[in-house]
């Protein structure tokens, strides 16, 4: 029986048995968690659940960041085994990475020095997975491991102004100006680099993970394709046709300028595996956006 915990972004794409959300159980608590294994005695986990957010969200939230992504990693991770869950797999970020560092990054990077301090809390957070992923390893031979995808988009994500990543985020944004008439703002200059993977292809590359990869290392999920963030708004433009004032807001803060990825380690496992192009992503995206607007989280 295969259980993921969460059913937003990634979670709604995975196939699974039971797709466990914030209002079912609280993640954060220990005596929650064991209910949540006890009742449904689950033999494969997915864990995706987390507390996520935007560049102002994680500078403005670090500690609320910190503490709910370690307690529910921690719990679900250390249920699991005392539960005798055969496979986990459990999701990282990006922002794991050190701050300064040599690119392309790559899994054997991920301690090597502290991360961006726009997003520290959370990434040590979500270090301390990768840490206790590999000590069960060790000590228990359990079959635990960890992906890092790089930023994911796609339906059913969280598309709030102030918490919502910066795809979802933009593509609310832009809803909103063009239905209001009113200019698209983006934050900072444009310039930053970033890398995109749609979540139907995380979803697949989550289930080869969870079957058949078996390195102690986590593998990175990525296109390794970066793009600027103001040809994403270009593509955004595009999408919705829109006719109104683009302003980018040189005065507010827009993090790491890139953090280029290498997917070596996926290409080598799977070298016909084929991403969705970003322009189908965003495509399906956004029309999804509008055709559930009432019901997204935002």
């Amino acid at each position: 029986m295969r259980l993921i915990t969460g059913n937003g972004l990634v979670g709604s794409a995975l196939n699974g048995d039971v797709k466990i959300s914030s209002y079912h159980f609280d993640l954060r608590n220990t005596e929650s968690v064991k209910s949540m294994f006890k009742f449904y005695q689950p033999t494969e986990v997915i864990h995706t659940a987390a507390k996520v957010g935007g560049l102002g969200s994680n500078m403005k939230y670090k500690g609320e960041y910190f503490y709910d992504n370690i307690m529910m990693n921690t719990n679900v991770i250390e249920q699991a085994r005392k539960n005798g869950v055969e496979k986990l797999v459990t999701f990282l970020s990006t922002c794991v990475f050190p701050d300064n560092v040599e690119y392309p990054l790559t899994e054997g990077k991920i301690h090597l020095g502290e991360p961006h301090t726009s997003n520290n809390a959370y990434a040590y957070a979500k270090r301390m997975a990768d840490v206790q992923i590999r000590a069960y390893r060790e000590q228990y031979g359990l079959q635990y491991k960890s992906v890092i995808p790089t930023n994911i988009y796609g339906p059913n994500d969280n598309f709030s102004l102030e918490h919502g990543h910066v795809m979802p985020m933009l593509i609310h944004k832009m809803y909103l100006a063009q239905k209001n008439n009113t200019p698209f703002e983006v934050w900072g200059t444009g310039k930053p680099l970033r890398e995109f993977i749609y979540s139907k292809d995380v979803a697949r590359l989550t289930e080869w993970v969870l079957n058949e990869y078996n390195e102690d290392e986590p593998i990175i999920l990525t296109t390794s394709e970066e793009i600027s963030i103001k040809d994403l708004v270009d593509l955004l433009v595009q999408e919705f046709n829109f006719k109104g004032e683009v302003k980018f807001d040189t005065s507010k803060p827009e993090g790491q300028f890139r953090k280029p990825s290498d997917n070596s380690k996926i290409k080598h496992y799977l070298p016909d595996f084929k991403f969705t192009p970003i322009e189908v992503g965003i495509k399906e995206t956004v029309n999804w956006f509008r055709e559930n607007y009432e019901n997204t989280r935002k």
